[in-house]
C-alpha cells in the first residue's frame, strides 16, 4: 500500500514536469514505476556515472553543475532539471562531470524506459533532441577560437619577449627580427619599455631615408608605444589599434613586458561586432550618427548574455562603448569651439570609472584644468563641457541625479581645487563627504592630460593609505547597507517605483561589494578603480585571505550577471531596464545560488567591520 502511494506521488510529480506532461497516463505510470531513486550527497563530490548502463536523471530535489571533461561549466541544474540525456541519445560516452552542490534525491530512468517515453510522445522526443542540440551548438560557440569578447590578451602569448636595446643597430635587429620571423621587436631600456621597432619603421625611417644598417635603433624607433596589459580583452586591444592607426602594441604586466599582441591576432578573431560599432563611433562627424550607433547597444547586450559572456566581459565592452561615445563628443566638440587654451583632463568616476557599466548607466564626469581659467576660458571649457554631456544624454547616458558632470561648475575647476576637495572629504568625513567616496573614489582618466590626473590621484592615495579614521568613516558608511537576507535565510523585499516586490540587484548586492573592496583599496593605497582588479592586487597583503577574495569575486560576479540578465529580459520586453528583480521569476536553484552570493556579501561586511570599526563606531 506504501509502495502504491509513493509511486503515485512520482507519477504526479513527474506528470507537472515538462516534458513528462505530454505523455499518456499508461506511459507516465509505466515512468513512475520504472525508474529507480537515488540519493547524492554533497560530500561526495560528483556524481558516479556509469556509462556502459546510460540512464536519464532528473532532479527532485538538491543542486548540481555539470562541466565538460576540460572543467569549463556547462548547465547549472536544480529541481525538475535533466542530466544525462547525450548519452542516451547519442549511444556514446559523454565525458561530462556532474558536481553535486547541495543533497538531493534524484529519479533515474534507463535506456530501454527512455526510448519508451521517446516513443510515446514527440514532444517528449523533440525535447531532449533540442536540450541536446542546444549543448552542442553553446559548447561549439564556447571552444571557438573565433570570439573576442573572453580572450584576454595573456592568452594569446605564445612565445618569449624578443628584445633590443636602444644601443644597438637597426642591422642587428632585421637579422634578429628575420631570425625569429617576426614583424616587431620590443626595445628596452633597464628592462623596461623604451620604444618598439617594426619592419615598417625599417622602411619608412631607414632604407627611405637612405640610412646604413649601421643606424642606431634609438634614432628610428616609435619612443613611448601605446600598450596594453596582459588582463586586457582583446577587444581593448582592437580599439588602442584602430584609434592610433598601429599594428603592433606591447602587453605589460605592470612595468615589466611580457609580449606583442599585432593586427594578425584580431584577424584570427571572427565575432567582430563590438569592434565595428567603435570603428563606426569613430568615423562620426555629428551628433546624430552617434546617437543612431547608441540604439544598437542594447541588440549588442542582448547577444553577449546569450552568449554566456561573463558580467565582467560585458561590463568591460560597455564601457568601452561609452568611452568610444565620450572621446569622439570632446573631438567634435573642438572641432566646433577650437582648440583648448591649454591642458585638461577628462575624469570618469562610479561605474564608468570602473568598467562595469550595464544597460541604463547614467554619466559621471568631470574635469580638472592646469590651471584657473580667466572668464573667456571658463566659457570655453564650459560650452565643451555642455556639449559632451548633452551628447552623452542624448545617446540614452542620462545626466547625473546628482549633477555630479563637467557641465557642473564645481566640476570644472582646476588641479588645486580638485585636491583640496579631496583633502576635504578625507579629513573631515562628514556625511555628505563619505556619500561622494562611492563615486569620486572610484576615477579613472579618459582623455587629456595624464600628468594632471595622476598628480591628482596620488595625492588622494597618499591621504588615504592607513588613514584610519577616514578609513573606519568609509567601513561604516559600507556596512550601514546590508543583503536582503531575513532570518531564516528568507529574502527581504521591498517595493520599486510600480509598487512590486522585488529585490534591488545594485545597491544591496554590487555596490555593497564595491564599497567592501574600496575600503580595503583605498587603506593600501592601490591605484587600481576596478572592483576586481582591486581584489587581486589584494592577494597576497594579508588583509583579505584567498578564500575571502574569491568568495567576493563570485558573489559579484553571480550577481552582476543576474542583473544583466534581468536588463536584458526587461529590455527584451521593451521596458526600461532597471535593477530590480522580481523573486518569483528565479528557479529554486537560482534562489540558493543568490543567496549563498548574499551570504558571501555579508560575511564581507562582517571582516570589514571587525577589521576597521572596532571601537571607533
Amino acid at each position: 500500500m506504501t509502495e502504491d502511494i509513493e509511486i503515485t506521488e512520482i507519477k504526479e510529480y513527474l506528470g507537472q514536469l515538462v516534458p513528462f506532461d505530454s505523455l499518456s497516463q499508461e506511459s507516465l505510470a509505466k515512468a513512475a514505476k520504472g525508474l529507480r531513486i537515488s540519493y547524492f550527497s554533497a560530500a561526495g563530490g560528483h556524481v558516479e556515472i556509469d556509462y556502459d548502463n546510460p540512464q536519464l536523471y532528473v532532479v527532485r530535489t538538491g543542486s548540481f553543475e555539470v562541466h565538460d571533461k576540460q572543467g569549463e561549466l556547462l548547465d547549472r541544474l536544480g529541481e525538475g532539471d535533466f542530466f544525462g540525456y547525450p548519452s542516451l541519445l547519442t549511444g556514446e560516452n559523454v565525458n561530462n562531470r556532474v558536481k553535486i552542490l547541495e543533497d538531493g534525491l534524484v529519479y533515474l530512468l534507463d535506456l530501454e524506459l527512455f526510448k519508451l517515453l521517446r516513443d510515446d510522445s514527440k514532444i517528449f522526443d523533440r525535447f531532449f533532441n533540442r536540450a541536446h542540440a542546444k549543448r552542442l551548438k553553446r559548447f561549439e560557440k564556447e571552444s571557438s577560437s573565433g570570439t573576442p569578447l573572453n580572450i584576454t590578451i595573456e592568452s594569446l602569448l605564445k612565445h618569449d619577449v624578443v628584445s633590443l636595446s636602444p644601443q644597438h643597430s637597426v642591422g642587428e635587429a632585421a637579422k634578429l627580427m628575420s631570425e625569429h620571423r617576426i614583424s616587431s621587436l620590443i626595445i628596452l631600456e633597464n628592462e623596461r619599455l623604451a620604444g618598439i621597432l617594426t619592419d615598417r619603421d625599417l622602411r619608412s625611417r631607414v632604407l627611405a631615408n637612405g640610412l646604413d644598417g649601421e643606424t642606431l635603433i634609438a634614432d628610428v624607433m616609435t619612443k613611448e608605444p601605446c600598450r596594453i596589459d596582459k588582463t586586457g580583452l582583446l577587444f581593448e586591444a582592437s580599439i588602442l589599434m584602430s584609434t592610433h592607426n598601429i599594428h603592433h602594441l606591447p602587453v605589460v604586466d605592470g612595468k615589466n613586458v611580457v609580449g606583442m599582441v599585432t593586427t594578425t591576432d584580431l584577424v584570427r578573431t571572427q565575432n567582430n561586432q563590438p569592434i565595428f560599432l567603435i570603428g563606426e563611433i569613430n568615423r562620426q562627424h555629428n551628433l546624430e550618427g552617434l546617437i543612431s550607433i547608441s540604439k544598437r547597444f542594447p541588440a549588442l547586450l542582448q547577444s553577449l548574455i546569450e552568449a554566456d559572456a561573463r558580467a565582467q566581459e560585458i561590463g568591460r565592452i560597455l564601457t568601452l562603448l561609452s568611452d568610444s561615445l565620450t572621446k569622439q563628443l570632446l573631438k567634435l566638440a573642438h572641432l566646433k569651439y577650437g582648440a583648448a587654451p591649454f591642458d585638461y583632463s577628462w575624469i570618469v568616476f562610479g561605474s564608468q570609472g570602473r568598467m562595469d557599466q550595464t544597460a541604463g548607466s547614467d554619466q559621471d564626469n568631470a574635469m580638472i584644468l592646469a590651471r584657473t581659467p580667466t572668464p573667456e576660458q571658463e566659457q570655453f571649457f564650459k560650452a565643451i563641457s555642455e556639449f559632451v554631456c548633452h551628447g552623452l544624454d542624448a545617446c540614452g547616458y542620462i545626466y547625473c541625479p546628482g549633477e555630479i558632470m563637467a557641465q557642473t561648475d564645481k566640476w570644472r575647476v582646476d588641479l588645486k581645487t580638485w585636491q583640496q576637495y579631496f583633502s576635504q572629504w578625507i579629513n573631515t568625513p562628514s556625511p555628505e563627504a563619505l556619500l561622494n567616496t562611492s563615486i569620486f573614489f572610484d576615477m579613472r582618466l579618459l582623455d587629456g592630460n595624464e600628468a594632471l590626473f595622476e598628480q591628482l590621484q596620488q595625492h588622494v592615495l597618499k591621504q588615504t593609505k592607513g588613514n584610519q579614521i577616514f578609513i573606519a568613516s568609509m567601513a561604516s558608511l559600507a556596512v550601514s547597507s546590508t543583503p536582503p537576507l531575513g532570518f531564516f535565510g528568507k529574502f527581504v523585499l521591498e517595493r520599486d517605483g510600480e509598487e512590486n516586490k522585488v529585490l534591488d540587484l545594485k545597491h544591496r548586492g554590487v555596490a555593497i561589494v564595491n564599497d567592501i573592496v574600496r575600503v580595503y583599496a583605498l587603506h593600501e593605497g592601490l591605484n587600481e578603480v576596478s572592483t576586481l582588479a582591486r581584489l587581486e592586487k589584494l592577494l597576497g597583503r594579508n588583509i583579505l585571505s584567498k578564500k575571502d577574495v574569491k568568495n567576493l569575486k563570485d558573489a559579484m560576479e553571480f550577481v552582476s550577471s543576474m542583473r544583466l540578465r534581468n536588463q536584458g529580459e526587461q529590455l527584451k520586453a521593451g521596458k526600461t531596464p532597471n535593477n530590480y528583480l522580481k523573486p518569483n521569476n528565479m528557479s529554486r536553484l537560482m534562489r540558493h545560488q543568490l543567496k549563498d552570493a548574499f551570504e558571501a556579501v555579508h560575511s564581507g561586511q562582517k571582516g570589514l567591520q571587525l577589521k576597521f570599526t572596532r571601537g571607533v563606531f
